[in-house]
């Protein structure tokens, strides 16, 4: 089993991504919103396949159980499925299994929820690239609004707090504690803010397409 790097490790090689898919979906009553298609394919295979394209470290993928039906977008993918048990609890348990499967020559993670279909290829890359000028930098991607987002890059210093994380507010204990790292990268439109929770959502978003 992989281990993230302990306390106080200070590698900087390379960046794992972190694509958060163990969420219950709850609000979607009765669908799946990383399954919704978009241009013919699952979300959740499409963020992948963004991911995997650009990364230049290993890409993980939380999944609320192995047999769970989102685990076939990984197939033939070079990412690498985190079970989450005690997913129910929220992102914070997702946010703890996947960076404790970052591997120990990881110098820092991205973290993505699988529910952001404007983030592309690119905007990751961007994201990995600045995380090279800036490797001790937290990276918080903004909306072209200024509104913060997602994806957010940690340091590997970073990941005994991100290991601590609890509740359903995902990181932003470590954000708020770490407030003076944290370096703003812009993506266009709202890239980094859109995400897609209900069946409303995703009418709308489709309607704006």
């Amino acid at each position: 089993m992989r281990m993230a790097p302990e306390c106080g490790a200070e590698d900087v090689n390379g960046c794992a991504i972190l694509i958060l898919a163990a969420g219950a979906s709850s609000r979607m009553r009765g669908g799946d919103k990383l399954l919704e298609e978009v241009a013919g394919r699952p979300l959740l295979r499409i963020m992948l396949e963004r991911a995997v394209a650009v990364a230049g470290g290993p890409v993980l993928c939380t999944l609320p159980a192995l047999d769970h039906p989102r685990a076939a977008c990984l197939d033939g993918l070079a990412a690498h499925p985190v079970c989450v048990p005690d997913s129910a609890e929220g992102m914070s348990a997702s946010i703890r299994a996947g960076v404790a499967a970052v591997p120990q020559d990881c110098g820092a993670v991205m973290i993505l929820p699988a529910d952001m279909p404007e983030v592309t290829a690119e905007d990751i890359a961007l994201m990995l690239s600045e995380h090279v000028a800036h490797p001790d930098a937290i990276l918080r991607a903004e909306d072209s609004e200024g509104m913060a987002g997602h994806p957010v890059i940690f340091p590997a210093d970073l990941f005994c707090a991100l290991q601590a994380v609890d509740g359903d507010r995902g990181a932003q204990a470590v954000l708020r504690t770490h407030g003076h790292r944290i370096r703003r990268i812009p993506l266009p439109d709202r890239h980094a803010t859109t995400d897609l929770d209900t069946p409303e959502d995703w009418a709308e978003w489709r309607a704006g397409r």
